[in-house]
């Protein structure tokens, strides 16, 4: 399996990219811990609610002690399937996911209460308004970090 499609197969559902590369019991561990964190926060509502725009019915909905497990699952099943996915090793690939988690999390820590161009836009969107920062955050931090690890070309040479 190609890191593409592992990525993808995560985004489809957490645990699935693992349990396409045979890793069962991590695979069957992060599909039992999504399906619990999403019931628990009552998500599939939440996300019913907010693409019907009841943002307000969105946010009395939702059990935010919950929903905020759910960007760390959601992020670590992309990168773990990523990164035991057969490829070239990406040195500093975990940046992104981490990042990307890290501003989810805050979008839903203030989705009852920020508004951006006026409008509110809750616990489903804000935090997906927050992960573009979060994967342009930990894609620069990346490039930086990889960029300090090349070697320095040799002046004896010459």
């Amino acid at each position: 399996m190609g890191k593409s499609e592992a990525l993808l197969w995560s985004i489809a559902f957490p645990g699935f990219g693992q349990l396409i590369d045979r890793q069962y019991i991590k695979g069957v561990l992060l599909v039992i811990l999504e399906i619990v964190i999403n019931v628990q926060a009552h998500f599939n509502d939440i996300i019913v609610l907010s693409f019907n725009g009841h943002i307000h019915a969105a946010i009395e909905a939702v059990n935010i002690q919950w929903l905020m497990f759910y960007p760390c699952v959601y992020f670590f099943s992309m990168w773990d399937a990523y990164r035991n996915a057969k490829g070239e090793k990406d040195d500093g690939a975990f940046l992104p996911f981490v990042f990307s988690a890290y501003f989810v999390t805050l979008g839903l820590i203030f989705s009852s209460e920020i508004r951006l161009f006026g409008i509110l836009f809750g616990p489903v969107f804000l935090p997906m308004v927050f992960l573009i920062p979060g994967l342009i955050f930990g894609l620069i931090i990346k490039f930086f970090m990889n960029k300090k690890r090349q070697p320095a070309p040799d002046s004896s040479k010459e």
